[in-house]
């Protein structure tokens, strides 16, 4: 297993047909996942077409993701906490200066995803809405109002996808407080 350090970023290559599984090694900890077609890095993973399609926020095993051009990029294909998001944009510097009011503020998981995925050719504003594997968000049904709650995932829990294309993979062990009920910890990840 592959380890992402607390508050860092990594990116690589997932092939057609591979599966990637996600654990969340000590629980309560979010990934911010992102990706690419590996062969027109124009295409990329879309948050509003894939729940616009499945007509759910709440994605989970058996839902397909699809790209900004409408193609599936991936399905989930095992799930043992049922419970993401992929409304939230990913953490940024300016993300906790609005948000927390640091004034010297980390660079987030928008700024590790950008150093991860520049070799690869990707510039900072190509990085879209990010699937946060692990994140618990709730909607309030009357007044909209978005509450980021601690991820239900406990230690050892996981996610497994599987690539319905060659994929360019940016992931993260989330930066934001919040989101990981204010204490930072490693993903894990293995391509099986």
């Amino acid at each position: 297993m592959e380890i992402i350090e607390p508050r860092t970023g990594t990116a690589f290559i997932l092939k057609k047909g591979q599966l990637l599984k996600v654990t969340d090694i000590q629980g309560e900890q979010v990934s911010d996942f992102v990706c690419f077609n590996l062969n027109d890095k124009r295409e990329y993973l879309s948050s509003g077409r894939t729940m616009d399609y499945a007509e759910t926020i709440f994605l989970t095993k058996g839902h397909p993701f699809y790209s900004n051009r409408s193609n599936i990029m991936f399905n989930i294909k095992e799930d043992t906490v049922g419970r993401h998001d992929f409304l939230l944009t990913p953490c940024s510097a300016d993300t906790f200066r609005i948000i927390y009011g640091h004034t010297n503020p980390h660079h987030g998981c928008f700024g590790n995803l950008a150093a991860a995925l520049q070799p690869y050719g990707i510039e900072q504003d190509a990085i879209p809405i990010c699937f946060n594997i692990f994140m618990h968000v709730t909607v309030d049904g009357n007044t909209g109002k978005i509450d980021v709650l601690p991820p239900k995932s406990k230690a050892g829990d996981f996610i497994v996808v599987e690539a319905h294309m060659d994929l360019l993979i940016g992931m993260t062990a989330c930066s934001a407080e919040m989101s990981n009920n204010y204490s930072f910890k490693p993903i894990g990840y293995q391509i099986v």
